[in-house]
């Protein structure tokens, strides 16, 4: 028997105009934890949508290897049959069924014609016992959280036999102890022989859990190693085909007069009115300065920044000053018409209309500047989007390409560019380096920089923490709704930034 479970080899795809794939080899050994990196577009979603059978045999060129077989999946079901089971960054659950109802969806078994609902909860509590997850298998999978909903996927996985699971960005909406919890799985099955293909650009996590790792670049395979004799470094001058030798490009600045000034915001619960999800938090920000906000998740940094923008479901109640003006602001249009933007944490739900060419998105919350009576003025659309395109080094066929096409770093750079289309005079980003690649995001911090320096108040939310540190001047944390420390960049580590994140406090 081969030691490698999985190869692919010689795997060429093409699209139209496009050779997304250029004669790929990737191989994977029996029971490992295989990481698989690389940029956005560098091809890793497409190999593995060959794998997983979305791209049947017949529509790219090479070879499936399973156990020493050649297989020629015609579907999706040829290759769950044959072991193969995929998660997506984006859930596939069903929201308003059960945990059980989900994890045998398609699958359930038939006693004299009927389905076993006796058989489907007690196989459901076996299988969530041998993963050690603690969920009710009657649980409507809409009333867990994220973590738990992640798991239930992995069950329905395991439910089926996997041999390969593939897991794609899992970790991107988790909490610390939830990733705690899914890399303690994974080693569980690891040991019982389940082959795990890890796709991730958070590298320190890489680096945690896998054994090897493989490297996409351009549609080609670059790199296969084993972790231990990697670095980070290494991996990503390999993913970008040059060294990155400071990840975050810091400018040094000199900030100028307050822009924007928050007092007393206090942020109720949209569902438990009274409950405070922000408490009292009062704070300013400077005309070019980049400001950062670290905090763990549930900590109110984004019902904050919703509040701050009109966008805030719930009661909101408090002070908004820009530069000495007290603004009402009720609504997103009042918070743009005052020169405040706002870059969701989800780009695809909040950020971008992905079925939209990148010029409509561009335009969409501009369109006063490019309309007479009502009337759009198509020639100043294309001049608008093409200035934008140009400046953020937008990577697109067209203006006329849907979003929806774009890899991640040039979806972002999109939804940028619209809010940058409306002169901000503070712009709000919220996790905005979230599920793009390393080359992508050392452009984004130029972006970034580049805006600064222009004299926009830049207000940025992340739960990196390197990021936080290596691009933020001044540095504010929040624990459960209230400000428990703020730093200049120099006076800040890692450290004191986790100690305020739990709870504790510098004055």
């Amino acid at each position: 028997m081969s030691e490698y479970i999985l190869e692919m080899r010689n795997i060429t795809k093409i699209f139209p105009g496009v050779k997304a794939l250029d004669n790929v080899n990737f191989r994977v050994k029996r029971g490992e934890i295989h990481a698989l990196c690389g940029e956005n577009g560098a091809g890793k979603s497409t190999l593995m949508k060959i794998l997983s059978g979305v791209y049947p045999y017949g529509t790219y060129e090479g070879d499936i290897v399973i156990d020493g077989k050649i297989m020629p999946f015609r579907n999706i079901k040829d290759s769950e049959r044959a072991g193969i089971s995929i998660i997506y960054q984006e859930l596939a659950l069903v929201k308003n069924m059960t945990v059980g109802e989900n994890i045998f969806l398609g699958e359930e078994p038939v006693k004299n014609g009927i389905i076993d609902w006796m058989k489907v909860y007690s196989d459901t509590r076996a299988v969530l016992k041998e993963l050690g997850i603690d969920v009710d298998p009657y649980a409507k999978v809409m009333n867990l959280g994220i973590g738990h909903q992640q798991m239930v996927e992995i069950a329905k996985a395991i439910s089926k036999k996997a041999k390969i699971l593939i897991l794609d960005e899992p970790t991107s909406a988790l909490t610390e102890s939830e990733v705690d919890q899914l890399f303690n799985i994974l080693q569980d099955l690891k040991k019982k022989g389940v082959t795990c293909i890890f796709i991730s650009h958070k590298l320190n996590e890489v680096f945690r859990i896998a054994d090897s790792i493989t490297v996409l670049r351009d549609g080609k395979t670059i790199h296969t190693g084993y972790v231990k004799n990697l670095t980070k470094d290494k991996v990503i001058s390999l993913m970008v085909g040059r060294e990155l030798t400071d990840r975050f490009p810091r400018v040094e600045r000199c900030p100028g007069e307050v822009v924007l000034e928050v007092r007393n915001l206090t942020v109720y619960d949209a569902e438990m009115p009274w409950k405070k999800i922000v408490d009292n938090v009062s704070f300013s920000a400077r005309k070019g300065e980049l400001l950062g906000f670290a905090g763990l998740m549930g900590a109110g940094r984004t019902e904050m920044a919703l509040a701050i923008f009109g966008a805030y479901p719930g009661r909101v109640t408090g002070e908004i000053y820009l530069s000495g003006r007290k603004l009402n602001i009720k609504s997103p249009e009042d918070a743009i018409k005052n020169g405040i933007a706002y870059v969701s944490e989800d780009r695809k739900r909040y950020g971008l209309i992905p079925v939209l060419d990148v010029q409509e998105n561009i335009v969409l919350p501009n369109l006063g500047r490019i309309s007479r009576w009502s009337v759009i003025n198509n020639n100043e659309k294309i001049k608008y989007a093409q200035e934008y395109v140009k400046e953020l080094r937008i990577k697109t066929p067209g203006l006329t390409q849907k979003v929806l096409n774009l890899s991640g770093g040039n979806q972002q750079k999109v939804v940028l560019a619209k809010w940058l289309m409306s002169d901000p005079k503070v712009l709000i980003l919220d996790e905005p380096t979230r599920g793009i690649d390393v080359g992508a995001k050392y452009e984004i911090y130029n972006i970034m920089n580049e805006l600064v320096q222009k004299g926009v108040c830049v207000i940025m939310i992340s739960s990196e923490l390197p990021e936080i540190l290596g691009m933020s001047d001044r540095i504010m944390v929040l624990h459960e709704g209230k400000i428990s420390g703020e730093f200049y960049y120099q006076d800040a580590d890692q450290e004191k930034i986790m100690y305020c994140a739990t709870g504790g406090r510098y004055s």
